[in-house]
């Protein structure tokens, strides 16, 4: 492979297929940093509350502190990916990443532990916002979905992974090791883009700087009614997700008594559909048209949440309940693909903002919807698919309402 040079723009037209590979790893293993930081720690919650003397629910806010940071900073990270260019914003992240992974594997204290959280967040947001902004800069058209999809099969592995991962470490070293695990992963990114990634955005795309022109930005994009309806589809869809994680544990495991190594096989069989659906969306882009793919997977997935939800009041079955989920779960990779690409094709110059506002309606709405699996005491599967299926029409209503019918 030829020496990448850090001072030439990046472009699709001069990368390689080698190169083009090293691209899109770099780009996945940075846009897998909210799994990473969010799903890896979650077996060792109980042992670090016990260990820093401290209640449950402390601990489980050091958790959300790192979901606000990973959606907030990306409406940092992305106005200034704009002004400033993807690469320095992506290095000073990284370098600050490292540093606040490690000082959680050393604090003794869970206030403090909270406030990292919440740096490592914010700073692990720059790894998602701008690898998407990155494949923007290089490509356009189906080309973009094809990228995206490919994006999202190293990301949709980081799901999967993260949790086991966590729980094996957790068998030889105490819950510290975990957090030092993650500055591991935060320096090896930090030299990886060093050597691996230049420039994505010339000189002559740079935003003008200032808070008045970012609000601006976001003010446009709001008013973009084909944008937000591409944005608010998928962050719908994916707030389905999020309730189907809060509640599938009690529902799977609790209701119909299926052990945790189960449940921990339907939970990756559900992660490996949204990566089949997602790189099915990319293939079929260029035939079908990323819309008509969209569509489809919309629509498959309001019929799943509306069956479950007649499957749930009538007590139904695991065998039903699960079918239903997965075909829920799995269309979030042909929504995110092809939204995601759809959204950002007419935003090439201004990328990271929009990337930002792709970003923070899921986490959002997704941080929404959670609790209110819970209402059911985790007795019965009628809130999970009461949450779901009212996710899956409104996703469907902005669809319907805000996007423009496109040749």
């Amino acid at each position: 492979m030829n020496k990448i040079n850090a001072n030439k723009t990046l472009s699709a037209e001069n990368m390689s297929s080698s190169r083009r590979l090293l691209t899109a790893l770099i780009l996945g293993s940075l846009s897998a940093f909210a799994p990473l930081s969010i799903d890896m720690y979650l077996p060792a919650l109980p042992t670090l509350a016990d260990n820093l003397h401290t209640q449950a629910s402390l601990a489980q806010l050091s958790l959300t502190a790192c979901l606000l940071g990973l959606a907030f900073g990306q409406l940092v990270v992305g106005p200034l990916s704009d002004v400033k260019g993807r690469r320095m914003p992506l290095l000073f992240s990284l370098v600050l990443y490292t540093i606040s992974s490690l000082l959680c594997a050393f604090t003794g204290n869970i206030w403090v532990l909270i406030l990292l959280r919440f740096i490592q967040g914010v700073t692990g947001a720059a790894g998602i916002v701008i690898s998407r902004a990155v494949v923007r800069d290089l490509y356009s058209g189906h080309e973009l979905t094809k990228f995206f999809s490919l994006l999202m099969l190293i990301n949709g592995v980081a799901p999967i992974a993260a949790p086991i991962i966590g729980g094996l470490l957790l068998k030889v070293v105490p819950w510290q090791g975990v957090f030092v695990v993650l500055a591991i992963i935060g320096a090896v990114m930090l030299i990886a883009v060093t050597f691996g990634l230049p420039e994505s955005l010339p000189s002559d795309r740079k935003a003008a700087g200032g808070l008045s022109s970012t609000l601006r930005t976001f003010g446009r994009l709001v008013r973009d009614r084909a944008f937000m309806g591409f944005a608010l589809s998928q962050a719908f869809v994916t707030a389905a997700m999020f309730a189907y994680i809060s509640g599938s544990p009690f529902v799977i495991q609790d209701i119909f008594g299926v052990s945790a190594q189960g449940f921990s096989l339907f939970f990756a069989l559900n992660g490996l559909g949204i990566v089949i659906c997602s790189q099915l969306a990319g293939r079929l882009s260029g035939t079908f048209g990323e819309l008509r793919i969209l569509r489809l997977s919309l629509t498959v997935a309001f019929t799943a949440a509306l069956l479950l939800l007649i499957i749930a009041f009538s007590g139904g079955g695991l065998f039903l309940i699960a079918a239903m989920l997965f075909l829920i779960v799995s269309c979030v990779g042909s929504v995110a693909a092809t939204s995601t690409s759809l959204a950002m094709q007419t935003q090439g110059n201004s990328a990271g903002s929009a990337s930002a506002l792709l970003g923070l309606l899921p986490l959002t709405l997704g941080a929404a919807a959670s609790p209110l699996v819970g209402l059911g005491s985790g007795t019965t599967a009628v809130p999970m698919s009461v949450v779901i299926f009212t996710a899956e029409t409104l996703a469907v209503i902005c669809f319907l309402l805000l996007v423009k019918k496109r040749q």
